[in-house]
């Protein structure tokens, strides 16, 4: 069976448990390293983002009952950090629902005959900044809210304008988060920009392959736990044949995963395993855990998935 047929079952056992794992008695908690989203009627468990920007607002600030607080959010903290050791960021590119509906949006434009757009370099860097800049106000904005210094409607205020709020309640039949919000000027603005925040991605997501992975958040703080992960793409730069194949079939558009190194994984990379399985010399590319070898690639089945221009 080839990696691309494993991911694929993956992908979707994955969309289905945390999409609607709840509504068998399947909760897998709330520090997950994807886009699980607690707006999801019957969710299996959901995104740490949302837990963070809760225990960082207003349970490191409760009070009499801090003690009790912390030490849940160090628990959540635990849970999400050995997530993250034992997955990486396959978490990213073979779990999070997101994910997927943003490989069906490619899927959807190969199907079309549309040309995938590229992102230049400067681009992809700006583009890039943004996910640091998310992180950072979902650390700083919370106690802020808390101090009563902006307004309670910004509680959880990446959720708020988050894609997947919007998007992923709409496989449960739940539609109330299209709706403006009027209650008052901050909810009317955040309804606008969720809008807006949602619409934008869905087209980059068109055009580009995995395009709000560029700027999301929870791949930055993923990213930050690296040397702690075990699952890691690793090269073997003796082995390679310079022929490019990996970095035209590369999703995140990774420019360096064809040059003489040996750590392949940058901030980009989702573990997507395109360039393992477009790479047509043995064992120059190899997903280990814990140094040892799940899949590695071969001469005797190269996957030309798909050639950028």
């Amino acid at each position: 069976m080839s990696v691309r047929r494993i991911k694929n079952i993956v992908q979707y056992l994955s969309f289905v448990l945390l999409m609607y794992g709840g509504r068998f008695g399947v909760h897998l908690g709330s520090a997950l390293p994807c886009f699980g989203c607690p707006y999801v009627p019957g969710c299996g468990g959901y995104c740490y983002l949302m837990g963070l920007q809760g225990y960082i607002g207003f349970g490191l600030m409760a009070g009499a009952a801090a003690g009790k607080e912390i030490l849940v959010a160090l628990g959540w903290f635990l849970v999400f950090v050995i997530s993250v050791a034992l997955l990486g960021k396959t978490w990213c590119g073979w779990i999070c629902p997101f994910g997927l509906i943003q490989d069906w949006l490619s899927w959807l434009r190969n199907k079309l005959g549309v040309r995938e757009r590229l992102i230049s370099p400067g681009g992809k860097k700006a583009l890039g900044s943004v996910k640091y800049i998310f992180l950072f106000l979902i650390v700083t904005l919370p106690p802020l809210i808390t101090a009563k210094i902006l307004p309670p409607d910004l509680y959880l205020p990446f959720c708020n304008i988050c894609p997947g709020k919007l998007i992923l309640p709409l496989f449960a039949g739940e539609t109330k988060y299209l709706a403006v919000n009027l209650d008052n000027a901050v909810t009317l603005w955040l309804s606008l920009a969720l809008i807006t925040v949602t619409a934008s991605s869905l087209v980059g997501i068109f055009f580009k392959d995995r395009f709000f992975c560029l700027f999301c958040p929870l791949l930055a703080l993923i990213h930050l736990l690296r040397p702690l992960t075990a699952l890691r793409l690793v090269k073997e730069p003796t082995n390679c044949v310079g022929c490019g194949d990996c970095r035209r079939n590369c999703q995140m558009d990774v420019s360096v995963i064809d040059q003489d190194i040996s750590q392949a994984q940058t901030i980009e990379c989702v573990d997507c395993l395109r360039c393992l399985e477009a790479c047509p010399s043995s064992d120059s590319l190899a997903l280990k855990f814990f140094g040892w070898r799940l899949f590695a690639s071969s001469r005797f089945a190269t996957k030309a998935l798909r050639f950028k221009p």
